[in-house]
């Protein structure tokens, strides 16, 4: 049941308004009918930094884990018993919801319009695009005549998944003579991708296979060229490669090598495509090459040696380079420009200033334009500039919370540039947008096949005041039925990790919650980006708990604006918000009613310490190194959600993971929930599952994702009392 238009005089006469859904009488299932896994306790000790560390659940850590990302099915019978008893303890606590669940995937999958397809993104004689079919759980590439005719179908997704229970297909990416197209496979969530080439003249797939890459390949302009980015034994994209169509991978030539692990490389090119650009970085720091993309056996060209702390990167027009940097003060970065020839800082130019609080984003240089996405007073905002004389003008908007995405598509001589538009209440809107006349063309509205009337709710923008004198960004989407007298439940949604930003952008599965009386919020919280590169580092290393305290922050907000109370709100993240969620869980357990946490990384000072997991050197500069600092060991001993567990009352938990997660690996919220059961004072519950068969982003299909979404959303619902 869910709540229905609130109609007013400007509706049929006929219709009555229906009130929000009463609250059911039946309570929340507390006490688990059966009996729960207990994991083994095995003591396991080390000492760091003259510290003992405890781990009476290290051996959930498979030492063969490295092999289990490739093969699932070597992963030790003791490990594999206990992640499935926790899978069936779920099911059975869960299983009162069966219904429900059902439901709300029935919902979230008549949201979707199933043969759906993006806009062509014209190159040339061609327009690109993605598209669905009814029932279709993977894309199809396609490509159509840019002036009209029949549909080609490059490459099919659904097709080549048949078989495989797990399936991601990314990185397609075709040549400029448009012939051939470089795609990227994942068959089991490891994100070991292996990359094929396939000849769009006969329909068949080259010989050449790629295995252990990322995706992302590069074209070099002679068509016949591709580079791409290998994975080592640690799963770090470390070196660069140089395939020639018709060789084998062993006989591929290295072109960079990256030795500090601490770095990982990525590849990319300019939107002139004159360039092929390498970028080594962590999360401080970052390095470009350039590869001069006619060349057949170039050389790559530094920019700007790293300097730690520097991060920049590069465009390309005419005879400079354009560059996006933070170097010289520029927290909240500046454009400069330089000669090719003479590409180093030295020959750095400013061409737009810094300006303290306006964060730029990106920028995609054209022909004739550059286009910037930034970022003032937490809201995003594009800006086109003239190259020729500089003038600038912004694409307006008018709504209070909203989220805007650039797409600068494969052509640089246009006049044209392409973006998204939404908000919480609004569907996605994508735009053609003409810089020469500035004018905005509407090209495509996300349909809701079940409808949607954006005035049947309500979003707002609240700012939540923090002690330390901050101020956190709020959003927040209700129907506009829901009584805003305390009584209502919430869904409060945190990151705050890596600088990355929540964008307030639609979701149309959220309305599964929110037409069932939720108010669904998201903080803004330090750690991200959303009110300039200085929320970022407030949020990080040795300030981490700055972004725990924001959280509870905006929490203790909607409960003192009436919005909710105390007991009464479910907080979710996922992956570095999954770690958030374990923080909060401990600094504040009576504030929530649930958390629900997505491979949560709880286990941050074990990961941490541990240097031949894939992540870990390249994040040390995002948490400390506390293998070689006593300082960072504290400070993260002092919040890593696994160690700080105690005897006390918790909130309801559902932790989710995937087997296969290079990222958050399984082991983090298995020791975590299994440490939970055996110290919390209280009876609520305390759910793990295990998809057995996928990663870090969990189920690969479309409407397959949806039985997650659906399990959490009724997590939610049950143990707020609005299951029925």
């Amino acid at each position: 049941m869910t709540l229905k238009k609130d109609t007013s005089a400007t509706e049929p006469q006929g219709e009555t308004p229906v009130e929000p859904v009463a609250k059911p009488q039946v309570e929340p299932q507390v006490t688990p009918p059966v009996a729960p896994p207990v994991a083994p306790v095995i003591k396991s000790e080390k000492t760091v930094h003259g510290q003992t560390v405890a781990d009476d659940y290290a051996w959930l850590r498979a030492d063969n884990w490295q092999e289990v990302m490739r093969d699932p099915s070597v992963l030790d019978a003791r490990i594999r018993d206990y992640l499935e008893s926790e899978n069936a303890f779920l099911g059975s606590i869960m299983s009162d919801t069966e219904k429900l669940q059902g439901e709300l995937k029935d919902e979230m999958k008549g949201r979707i319009k199933e043969d759906d397809s993006s806009v062509p993104a014209p190159d040339g004689p061609w327009s690109y695009y993605t598209s669905f079919v009814t029932g279709g759980e993977y894309p199809r590439i396609c490509r159509r005549p840019r002036d009209g005719g029949a549909e080609q179908i490059l490459l099919d997704g659904n097709a080549m998944s048949e078989g495989h229970s797990y399936f991601s297909l990314a990185g397609a990416t075709h040549s400029s003579d448009h012939r051939y197209i470089a795609y990227a496979l994942d068959l089991n969530g490891s994100e070991f991708y292996t990359i094929r080439i396939h000849d769009t003249e006969t329909g068949e797939d080259l010989d050449d296979v790629i295995e252990n890459a990322n995706p992302g390949a590069v074209w070099a302009a002679d068509n016949h060229t591709l580079y791409y980015t290998r994975l080592d034994e640690n799963h770090r994209p470390r070196q660069v490669y140089r395939h020639k169509l018709g060789s084998t991978a062993d006989e591929d030539a290295l072109v960079y090598d990256e030795k500090d692990p601490g770095f990982f490389v990525g590849l990319g090119a300019t939107q002139s495509r004159k360039y092929i650009l390498i970028g080594a970085h962590d999360h401080q720091t970052s390095e470009v090459y350039l590869i001069d993309a006619e060349a057949s056996k170039p050389e790559p060209i530094c920019v700007e040696p790293r300097e730690t702390g520097h991060e920049y990167s590069v465009e390309h027009n005419g005879e400079r380079l354009l560059i996006m940097t933070n170097t010289d003060g520029a927290e909240d970065f500046k454009i400069v420009e330089t000669p090719v020839e003479a590409p180093g800082r030295a020959n750095w130019r400013d061409i737009d200033p810094h300006r303290p609080g306006r964060l730029i984003l990106s920028i995609t240089a054209f022909a004739d334009y550059l286009v910037r996405l930034e970022r003032e007073n937490s809201l995003p905002r594009i800006v086109v500039r003239r190259l020729s004389d500089g003038d600038e003008h912004e694409i307006s908007f008018d709504e209070e919370a909203y989220s805007l995405g650039l797409s600068s598509g494969y052509e640089y001589d246009t006049p044209n540039v392409r973006f998204t538009y939404s908000s919480m209440t609004t569907p996605t809107q994508v735009f053609d947008y003409h810089m020469d006349k500035r004018e905005r063309e509407l090209r495509k509205v996300q349909e809701v096949p079940s409808g949607h009337d954006p005035a049947d709710y309500v979003t707002r923008r609240m700012m939540a005041p923090t002690p330390d004198g901050e101020s956190v960004p709020v959003s927040l989407v209700y129907h506009r039925n829901t009584p805003i007298d305390g009584s209502a439940p919430v869904l409060l949604y945190g990151y705050g990790s890596y600088g990355i930003s929540i964008p307030a952008s639609f979701s149309t599965n959220r309305l599964s919650l929110v037409d069932r009386g939720f108010i669904y919020a998201i903080a803004h919280v330090r750690g991200g980006k959303e009110k300039g590169y200085h929320w970022y580092t407030e949020g990080r290393r040795e300030k981490k708990t700055n972004t725990f305290n924001d959280f509870i922050s905006a929490a203790n907000h909607l409960i003192a604006q009436g919005m909710t109370r105390k007991g009464n709100i479910v907080a979710h993240g996922g992956s570095a918000g999954g770690m958030l969620m374990g923080a909060i869980a401990n600094m504040a357990p009576d504030l929530w009613n649930g958390i629900i946490a997505e491979v949560p990384f709880v286990d941050v000072l074990n990961t941490m310490l541990d240097d031949t997991l894939p992540l870990t050197p390249p994040e040390w500069p995002e948490w400390g190194n506390p293998i070689e600092s006593r300082e960072a060991f504290d400070w993260i001993g002092a919040y890593s959600p696994y160690d700080n567990v105690a005897k006390k009352d918790y909130p309801h938990i559902l932790a989710l993971a995937g087997l296969t997660d290079p990222r958050v690996t399984y082991w983090e919220p298995a020791k975590w929930i299994a440490k939970l059961r055996a110290t919390r004072t209280d009876n609520r519950l305390t759910l793990f599952r295990t998809n057995m068969g996928a990663g870090h982003g969990g189920a690969s299909g479309r409407f397959d994702r949806l039985n997650e979404v659906a399990l959490s959303y009724a997590f939610a619902l049950k143990i707020s009392n609005r299951a029925a």
